[in-house]
């Protein structure tokens, strides 16, 4: 784990120098689309909960300074830019439905606390908003800890929805209830008139199904986080039905910009997938430049306005809590991360997520003042 850590890197910086600095460091990395981006900035005016998922640039700056106690933890291979709704579905190379984290844009190597605080603070920040999580916030933050503590002693395991894990299988498969919905909606999609990168066409064109097919590109705007990035998808007919595949753009993630790292170091979205517990996604391809997935019903995030009213709530948050454990075990860093956690008060998790929750509220309404 030979990543720097963000705290020692750029000079803590405002909400607005802080996006201003960290788009103008991205826009030298990869493509920026204008109008994405814009739109971006619009939508964190929204909610405290749209503006977290979509600043992870500056929770990597702020969280070691406010949970300083908590930056010397021991280190992990980190999803970085994890919340509640970066959780969804696919179907394994056997078909099963699995459900489980679904975005790597901003792995890191960073103390685990890191993944944990962002987890509950996010859990937190949905609550205060009531933003269909009903739970308190200590119930919350009990429920993540214990789910990771858990699934860390006893090495985890994937989350394949067939004869466990039922109250999953309850929520994934309200939400694919009506399938045509989805197509429809993509179909809705404008065409893209503008440049399709090379290496994003040969990608999208060798994931699917068949070679040679005839297709329609369109733009997808999805995410919060990755909003103002390359995002394009193609959609064909294939024997009777249809197919899709997306590209998005990869990127170096942003704790490389909070810590000062020089040039464009390697993105390790590749790298966390090839080792965490789950059951991998057969049609995700992680390239030099793009990650391509395919899109269906049953293969994308699940936002918190999907899940059906009645549901274990608590359960569910355990469950994130063990998933993210799946990702931490494929660092080899078990025993030390568990001593680490024995060690810390019982109200660790619930003291530090109430912090940062106060600090992404407060920078949204200097965002949304202006």
């Amino acid at each position: 784990m030979a990543r720097s850590g963000p705290w020692h890197g750029v000079s803590m910086l405002d909400i607005r120098a802080a996006t201003k600095s960290y788009e103008a460091w991205l826009d030298k990395r990869i493509r920026i689309i204008p109008a994405d981006l814009e739109e971006k900035h619009k939508r964190m005016k929204e909610g405290a909960f749209p503006f977290f998922r979509a600043t992870y640039y500056h929770w990597a700056q702020s969280w070691p300074r406010i949970c300083s106690a908590l930056a010397d933890a021991p280190v992990v291979l980190s999803v970085a830019d994890i919340h509640i709704e970066n959780f969804g579905t696919w179907r394994d190379a056997d078909g099963r439905l699995v459900w489980g984290i679904n975005d790597f844009d901003e792995a890191w190597a960073l103390p685990y606390t890191s993944d944990l605080v962002r987890l509950a603070a996010g859990a937190v920040v949905a609550i205060r908003e009531e933003k269909a999580l009903r739970s308190e916030t200590g119930e919350a933050c009990q429920a993540i800890l214990s789910g990771y503590t858990e699934a860390l002693s006893s090495g985890g395991g994937a989350f394949v929805l067939e004869e466990k894990h039922l109250h999953l299988r309850k929520l994934a498969v309200a939400r694919l209830a009506d399938p045509g919905e989805f197509w429809r909606k993509l179909e809705k999609l404008p065409a893209w008139n503008g440049r399709v990168p090379k290496g994003a066409r040969k990608a999208l064109e060798r994931a699917m199904p068949e070679r040679k097919l005839d297709y329609r590109i369109v733009h997808r705007i999805a995410g919060l986080g990755s909003l103002g990035r390359e995002r394009l998808a193609v959609i064909a007919h294939w024997r009777g039905a249809q197919v899709a595949r997306e590209a998005k753009a990869l990127a170096p993630s942003a704790c490389a910009w909070a810590g000062g790292v020089k040039g464009a170091p390697k993105p390790l979205y590749a790298t966390i997938l090839a080792k965490a517990v789950r059951c991998p996604d057969p049609f995700l391809f992680v390239g030099k430049r793009w990650v391509v997935r395919r899109l269906s019903p049953s293969s994308s995030r699940i936002e918190l306005g999907d899940l059906p009213r009645e549901r274990q709530e608590l359960r569910l948050l355990e469950a994130m809590g063990a998933e993210l454990a799946n990702l931490h075990l494929g660092s080899g860093n078990r025993k030390a991360v568990l001593r680490d956690l024995k060690a810390r008060k019982n109200s660790w998790l619930l003291d530090a997520a109430k912090r940062m929750a106060d600090a992404v509220e407060n920078d949204w309404k200097t965002w949304k003042r202006g």
